[in-house]
This record gives structure tokens, C-alpha cells and sequence, in this order.
């Protein structure tokens, strides 16, 4: 009987590998050049981590199981509490501002659909201990510089800016309490997934006043800095929160970045803990559900019981980018195909011993090196060699009698006899 993978995961085969491969460097490598260092914590962490995080409803959402000493635990569906415990453990060892990133594997026990899996990779950054709006504009920067680097431009994707602080300012200036906040955060994060007639039904099931309402949907309708200065009172609350999102703003697009940003007030983020500016990075003109996501959440490290200290960050999957880059013809064929040094071919099996001597040679200064398992002749190794995208063809035959090799570049044609000794002087040389 055949075992199926389990819903929700995925196989990775050597060509989807070069995939995830390609995605995890580019991620790695723009976190260490824009300042960030990387971290990990265990797949799986003590459940009431999460709890205290997200409510008890998230147990639905992740796979908890308990160990033999009858402790619950979660495998981990995010790594920001991991992030905000070990930062907590050592708090006053750490410099600041902490600047880390991650690519953790994670896991949630949801419903499988396009771009969402059960299982799947994240990158991470965050930094923590910053309280201006620099750390924010990083974040966005730093994202962005992947996503450039990938080859998508401002017309295949936006960054909507909004503000978690200038949302509760309003919504507090129309008279609705605290507690009502989060529900209504759940709501308005729907908004470009409902139906304009859905939206306003579902929001007026958490505000019964439909002049509120009404006010509601305007702010919601806005869609630029300018029209969000009109409804800004200079001496408000609303303008600190106004200003933060300008500032990040004027920031990014010093950075050179801002033809990708825009302010968006329904980027709200579902999640509880975000304190001040939000984003998401979204498709231009796709149905695909968010890139990535992120903001401030100043709070976090205090509810696991560490100090107030500032905090923002971002997560980004691999599942929605991997179909986005495909659908833009990003993941080039040189991406998937590994390129091989040299292709060790055989003409005659009395030299056997010396082939394996060759290739080994090869890889111990550091290039890659194969060979066929299979006796064949000269065409069909050379055949094998273009197959397996090999720069480089090493033939061992009769002139090895003489102490020499031939070798020859697959991409001209060329070929000439070496000396032996001088072939691996040279590959010393280029591997120094």
C-alpha cells in the first residue's frame, strides 16, 4: 500500500528544493547585509506560550499534543513568542537595539487552499528596543530589498501602510471602549475580503449606531495621505499617530523604496498584540491573499513577563511568494538547474582506480566533480555530462600514461591535453 503524504504538507523533490533553496538564501542573505542576526528556538514549546499570546482559541488553530510527563505542548505555528521568551531570558546581556531574523519551520492546523499550507517556512525579522520610526521603516525597507532583489517591481506588488494606534485614536473619538477594540479589529480586517454589503452587515452586528457606522466606512474609504491630513486634528491624539505613519513614510521613500508604499487603512492585522504602524505587502491586481505581514508591538516582551520594550517586525512565507514568483517567470530555469564543475569521464575501465582518484581530488579543493556509475562510451558520458549541466569534462584515457588529463570546456568545445600535476595546481590556485 502507498502512504500518501499527510494533507497539508509537502514533499520537496530536488527541483522543488531549488525552490525553497533559492527563496530561504535570498532571505538569509538580505537579513545579514541589512544589519540583522540569526536565531532559532525548538519545534515545539510549552502551550500556554501561545495562550498568552493569542487566547485560548488558538489551540484549534495548532497541533498541541503532551509529552509522557503530562506537560501540553505545541508544535509552533509562529516563532514570535519564542522570540520574545529568549529575548526575555536574557535581557540585560543584549545589546540594543536587537535586530534578529529567523526561518523557521512552522505549523498550523488549518484548512489546506491555495498559498496556505499546514506546514510551511517563514522568514522573520524583527527589532526590538527602538522606539522610532526608523525600526519600522527597516522592517519595510529590508523586506523590500528582498522582494526587489527577487526582480518585482511597483507594479507587481504594494506595501499598504496603515496604523493600529491611529485606528484605536479613532474609534475611541467615536466613543467605542477599549474592550469592544479587538472585536472590531476582526471585522475590519475582513474588509477587502467581504462583499462591500457583507462588510458594512457584519460591522453593524458590533456597532448598533449607524451614524458610527457610517463614520466607520468613511475612514476605511481613504486611500491617501492627503485625504487622511483633511480629517487630522492638529491638537488630537490622532495626529502623534498621523505623523508616525508620515515620518516612516518620508523615510522609506528616502530609501529609495516609497514607489512601492502607499497608506492604507484597512490594513489592520488581525492579531491583538500590534501597537502601532501595520503593513502588508499584497499582488497588484491578484486574488492572492497577503505576501507578508507585519508591525510594532510594543507590548509583547511585558505580557511574557519581561520589560516594556519597543518592538517591530515582519513575517513572510514561502507559499504565496513561491506562487507569485512563478506566475511573474521569476524562478528561472538557471535557478533550478544546479551547475556541475566537472564531469569525470572513463575511455577505458584499466583506469578505473584513476577516476575515482580524479574526482575525489576535484571535490577536496572545493569544486563539485561526478562521474558515471555505468561503463559507456565516450558519446554517451559526454551525453551525460550535458545532461547533468556540467561546465567541464575531465576524460581519462591512454594520455594519463603520459601523466596528462583532457579536458574540455562543454560550453566551446574546446578541449586540450593538461598535465596532471599543473590541473590541480590550478584548481588550488582558483579555490584560495
Amino acid at each position: 500500500m502507498k502512504i500518501p503524504p499527510v494533507k497539508g504538507t509537502r514533499d520537496f523533490y530536488p527541483a522543488d528544493m531549488a525552490i525553497r533553496n533559492f527563496i530561504v538564501d535570498g532571505w538569509k542573505a538580505v537579513s545579514l547585509r541589512n544589519g540583522f542576526e540569526e536565531y532559532d528556538g525548538p519545534i515545539f514549546e510549552y502551550l500556554k506560550m501561545f495562550q498568552m499570546k493569542s487566547g485560548d482559541e488558538i489551540v484549534e488553530q495548532l497541533f498541541s499534543l503532551q509529552d509522557r510527563g503530562g506537560r501540553d505542548l505545541a508544535i509552533r505555528p509562529e516563532i514570535t513568542p519564542t522570540l520574545a521568551r529568549m529575548v526575555n531570558q536574557q535581557i540585560n546581556s543584549l545589546p540594543k537595539p536587537i535586530k534578529w531574523f529567523s526561518v523557521p519551520r512552522l505549523c498550523r492546523a488549518e484548512r489546506p487552499q491555495k498559498g496556505r499550507f499546514r506546514e510551511f517556512f517563514q522568514w522573520n525579522i524583527d527589532i526590538i528596543g527602538e522606539y522610532g520610526n526608523i525600526a519600522d521603516a527597516e522592517i519595510i525597507f529590508t523586506t523590500l530589498d528582498y522582494l526587489r532583489e527577487v526582480g518585482l517591481t511597483p507594479e507587481d506588488i504594494v506595501v499598504k501602510i496603515s496604523s493600529r494606534k491611529l485606528l484605536a485614536v479613532f474609534l475611541g473619538s467615536l466613543g467605542i471602549t477599549e474592550e469592544k477594540l479587538e472585536s472590531i479589529y476582526a471585522v475590519l480586517d475582513k474588509k477587502d475580503r467581504l462583499p462591500a454589503e457583507t462588510f458594512e452587515k457584519v460591522l453593524g452586528e458590533q456597532v448598533s449606531d449607524k451614524k458610527t457606522v457610517n463614520k466607520i466606512l468613511d475612514f476605511m474609504s481613504i486611500d491617501s495621505m492627503p485625504q487622511l491630513e483633511k480629517l487630522i486634528r492638529i491638537e488630537s491624539d490622532e495626529f502623534a499617530a498621523y505623523q508616525e505613519i508620515k515620518s516612516v513614510l518620508s523615510i522609506l521613500d528616502k530609501m529609495g523604496v516609497g514607489g512601492f508604499c502607499k497608506y492604507e487603512p484597512g490594513i489592520v492585522r488581525g492579531l491583538a498584540y500590534y501597537t502601532g504602524v501595520v503593513f502588508e505587502v499584497h499582488a497588484v491586481g491578484s486574488q492572492l491573499r497577503a505576501i507578508c505581514g507585519g508591525g510594532r508591538y510594543d507590548n509583547l516582551l511585558r505580557d511574557f513577563g519581561g520589560p516594556l520594550l519597543p518592538a517591530t517586525g515582519m513575517g513572510m512565507g514561502d507559499c504565496v511568494l513561491e506562487i507569485l514568483l512563478k506566475e511573474k517567470g521569476l524562478l528561472s530555469k538557471g535557478i533550478l538547474e544546479k551547475e556541475l564543475d566537472y564531469f569525470v569521464i572513463l575511455t577505458d575501465k584499466i583506469f578505473v582506480m584513476k577516476l575515482y582518484e580524479v574526482a575525489a581530488r576535484i571535490r577536496s579543493e572545493g569544486f563539485s566533480a561526478y562521474f558515471s556509475y555505468k561503463s559507456a562510451g565516450l558519446s554517451k558520458q559526454l551525453k551525460e555530462a550535458s545532461i547533468r549541466n556540467a561546465k567541464n569534462c575531465v576524460i581519462i584515457g591512454d594520455e594519463i600514461n603520459k601523466n596528462k588529463l583532457v579536458v574540455k570546456d562543454m560550453k566551446t568545445g574546446d578541449q586540450q591535453d593538461v598535465d596532471y600535476d599543473e590541473f590541480f595546481a590550478q584548481l588550488e590556485s582558483k579555490s584560495k
